[in-house]
């Protein structure tokens, strides 16, 4: 399967991981990085990263390419990005099946992802065409005052594994059309899905007589140290885990460059008894189940309703049992394995300080090498209070259960950790769902009324609070974080009065 798909994406040989644009992939001398297949932990294929030469090569062809891409005008930047999202409609199936082969995700979920890239770029495309400034009146007569936005520059991408492509999208597509290039750093763990989406950015950079605009730096953690140390990035991206972002954080404001953090989230679901429980269960399947719990957005913690907590768990614990595990690229498959082994070994740690710690294990909580070493069973723990295993972000699909009285009570436990991305509520009565939206109410980035936490659209800003790090990308007004605000006034009359009624005489 893995030949076909290389085919399909024109990747027959992956000999190198730096590269930027159609035939410029620098020579490089650093140890090769395997990507394995979690389903069986078997190798896939070797990728060679960039070293230091072949890095500062990708950049400075990323800088060169800026000076002649930000005066291009930012439709005619929009037209790329057009193209880019219909070779990725060519490709969308295969492209999802890599990524499901690499990382893990089921097919459905893989495909969607490639749908996802899809989407910003038709979002990206109505954009160039409104990236739009204020006019403020001055206080001075025959003065005229307004801001315009120009391109940052040439900006560092650093992803992780569960998004392999997405994430990605996010930020090039966007970054694109306000003027920047750019440097991608993927994750390590899937270094394939990296090189086949420079290979559909050359070809589109290549029907446009482009270069560095695209540009790809495959790695481990030297990579991404330097792009975070270099200051010829302004901004940077970073999406992964709380304690490397910290560091990130850390070494880019130290050269007080700009940062755009995707941190840790331990997203929760209020169900209060005033909820539909059909629609609830639905929901917290997916946003507990799906992608293996490996999803920044995935549900973690259940806050329900005392009064109906029992009716939900039992309801919970028959469609757990009814969840498909295996190869994602199967069909019918519902879960797919954890991405690392390393990941299993801190699921099973965390289910045993949760029993330590009260907790009932209601289904699930064993691993599953018959399947495969990377598979689990995706696990319900009840909960006697949120306990310090509770407030921390485990990457895998566990899901704690809690119960409250008041809605206030409710609120207080889902606001007491420190992430702070998604969250949601589950009830019929209005003023439940307005008390949880408003300022007393969800501390996160993203609060939702009646669907789950995980699965957010393009069209809003994505990003959260706290130690989620405060970031916001995709949709909205999220293009601003790529660019450069300036404010002009100018003074078209023969006299110079000053601000403020300031007299220099």
């Amino acid at each position: 399967m893995m030949n076909a798909l290389l085919e399909k994406l024109n990747l027959k040989t992956i000999n190198a991981g730096a590269c930027s644009g159609p035939g410029r992939w620098p020579e490089s001398s650093a140890s090769p990085i395997t990507s394995y297949n979690p389903t069986t932990g078997e190798p896939i294929a070797q990728v060679i990263p960039a070293d230091a030469a072949a890095y500062n090569a990708v950049v400075a062809d990323a800088q060169a390419a800026f000076r002649t891409w930000r005066t291009t005008p930012a439709p005619k930047r929009g037209e790329v990005i057009r193209d880019f999202g219909a070779l990725l409609r060519e490709y969308k199936e295969p492209l999802g099946e890599l990524v499901s082969l690499e990382m893990g995700k089921i097919r459905a979920e893989g495909v969607g992802e490639v749908q996802e890239m899809i989407d910003i770029c038709d979002f990206a495309v109505g954009l160039s065409r409104q990236l739009y400034g204020l006019t403020m009146h001055s206080e001075r007569p025959a003065h005229r005052m307004y801001e315009q936005w120009h391109p940052l520059g040439t900006i560092g991408i650093i992803t992780a594994f569960n998004f392999p492509v997405a994430v990605w999208s996010w930020n090039a597509a966007i970054a694109a059309v306000c003027g920047d290039t750019m440097v991608w750093k993927p994750s390590e763990l899937v270094p394939l899905c990296g090189v086949a989406v420079q290979h559909l950015a050359n070809r589109v950079m290549a029907d446009h007589g482009l270069t560095g605009v695209f540009t790809l730096a495959v790695g481990a953690g030297d990579i991404g140290q330097r792009m975070a140390e270099d200051r010829r990035l302004p901004l940077i991206s970073f999406t992964g885990s709380i304690p490397t972002g910290r560091r990130v954080a850390e070494t880019v404001a130290a050269r007080l460059g700009r940062l755009l953090l995707e941190l840790g989230g331990n997203n929760a679901i209020i169900v209060t008894e005033k909820a539909d429980l059909d629609l609830a269960v639905r929901a917290i399947l997916f946003g507990a189940v799906g992608t293996a719990g490996q999803r920044c957005t995935t549900t973690r913690r259940l806050i329900v309703h005392e009064a109906v907590v029992d009716e939900l768990s039992d309801r919970l614990v028959k469609a757990y049992q009814q969840v498909r595990i295996g190869d994602p690229l199967q069909p019918g498959t519902l879960m797919g394995p954890l991405a690392t082994r390393r990941a299993v070994e801190a699921m099973l740690r965390a289910i045993e300080r949760a029993v330590a710690d009260g907790g009932q294990v209601l289904t699930g909580g064993r691993p599953r090498p018959d399947i495969g070493p990377q598979f689990v069973e995706p696990t319900i723990i009840r909960m006697p209070a949120q306990t310090e295993i509770v407030k921390e972000e485990t990457f895998a699909p566990i899901l704690y259960i809690l119960t409250y009285r008041t809605l206030e009570e409710a609120i207080a436990l889902h606001n007491d950790v420190s992430q702070g991305l998604s969250s949601a509520i589950f009830t019929d009565s209005l003023r439940e769902a307005e008390y949880f939206l408003s300022v007393e109410g969800s501390d996160c980035g993203i609060a939702n009324v009646n669907i789950g936490t995980s699965g957010a659209e393009i069209g809003g800003a994505f990003g959260g609070e706290k130690d989620t790090g405060g970031g916001r990308e995709s949709g909205s007004d999220a293009w601003k974080a790529y660019m450069r605000r300036q404010t002009n006034t100018i003074n078209w009359s023969r006299d110079l009065p000053l601000a403020q009624g300031i007299k220099f005489e």
